[in-house]
């Protein structure tokens, strides 16, 4: 019942962690490594897909009942259209704005977790019927 109340809650927090997993990943590959920053948000969502899923399956969704596998494939899937959109929005506004990469990117995780939390509980995370 705690989970049912307060899974947004949950939601934001595990989607936060793996955001500020993402945005850090992102700015240390720009900063340390000198990688571009469409190229280093590559790498700062497969680091956070980790975090992002491990904590939706251990504390946002535990009360689950689909099977890992396809709990598992479809939210790597789901994650994966969210980062293409994340990267396409974030190609155009790269190159369209002055506001610096780091911003931008905090902007977009942000309109991209709405979407990912609608999707991952009612397909992700829901059970197949049988």
């Amino acid at each position: 019942m705690f989970l049912l109340r307060h899974r947004p809650v949950i939601f934001i927090m595990v989607g936060s962690a793996a955001a500020l997993v993402h945005l850090l990943t992102v700015i240390l590959l720009v900063e340390k490594m000198q990688l571009a920053p469409l190229i280093a948000n590559i790498g700062g969502w497969l680091c956070a897909f980790g975090v992002s899923y491990g904590g939706h399956q251990l504390l946002t969704f535990a009360d689950h009942d689909a099977p890992v596998l396809q709990s598992a494939s479809r939210f790597f899937l789901l994650s994966a259209a969210g980062f293409a959109i994340n990267e396409s929005a974030y190609a155009i506004l790269l190159h369209s704005s002055q506001v610096p990469y780091y911003l931008l990117l905090a902007i977009i995780l942000v309109c991209v977790a709405v979407v990912t939390y609608l999707l991952s509980r009612r397909w992700a995370f829901a059970r197949t019927r049988p």
